[in-house]
């Protein structure tokens, strides 16, 4: 028999029909309008407390400088949330839910290495902030993003690292945080969406690139 309430994995309900608003609402509505329908609708999604999104596809390549690999391995201590090591095409995998203690989503990433344990990254977005969202790793440590639409791109870019201690949230100095993150969100042919991330450190550059291709996963029961 099927059940119900699996009836949305990779699918949901956009916002203005009874979705979730959250995305949305970070930017200015004409932004938002101008972004594909098929981006609008997987950030408004209405996971709720069963529901899951789910998105598979590959990694296209991880370019990495000496800086941006020591930068990986330094980012182990807090649950290895940038890559390891550049890598060519391996399989990639994103699984959202809904983290209502957090007031926001948990992500959780896979990606494939071959002849390796696969690389899982998990973090949460919460809907907090100065900025209206956070991005929340290991070890208390988080970022502030700041959402915009460009060229039909929904992009994310860091305002701000910070340690939170229990009820205590201090601002980390520019010297320990990795420099600058942006990802990008855009909608490609046959279905497909581009993921694309950089960091950039601000005495040697782009440090970090990665491109990665994803298709919305169909329903299942």
């Amino acid at each position: 028999m099927d059940r119900p309430d699996l009836h949305r994995v990779g699918h949901g309900r956009a916002a203005g029909a009874g979705g979730d608003p959250r995305f949305a609402r970070l930017v200015p509505a004409t932004d938002w309008q101008r972004l594909p329908a098929a981006v609008r609708e997987r950030f408004s999604r209405e996971l709720g407390p069963t529901g899951v999104a789910t998105f598979a596809g590959e990694v296209a390549h991880t370019r990495l400088t000496l800086a941006g690999r020591l930068l990986g391995q330094l980012a182990r201590l807090i649950g290895a949330p940038l890559p390891l090591g550049p890598a060519g095409r391996v399989a990639a995998c994103v699984v959202v839910v809904e983290d209502a203690a957090a007031g926001g989503q948990r992500w959780t990433r896979f990606y494939a290495r071959p002849g390796r344990i696969a690389q899982v990254i998990h973090s949460t977005k919460c809907f907090a902030g100065p900025t209206g969202l956070e991005e929340c790793v290991g070890g208390g440590v988080g970022m502030q993003l700041v959402v915009a639409v460009e060229d039909r791109c929904l992009v994310f870019r860091s305002a701000g690292f910070f340690w939170r201690i229990g009820q205590l949230k201090l601002r980390l100095p520019a010297w320990l945080t990795p420099g600058a993150i942006e990802v990008r969100h855009r909608e490609e042919r046959s279905g497909r969406f581009s993921f694309v991330l950089t960091v950039t450190h601000p005495w040697f550059g782009r440090i970090v690139e990665q491109v990665a291709f994803f298709e919305d996963c169909p329903a299942s029961s």
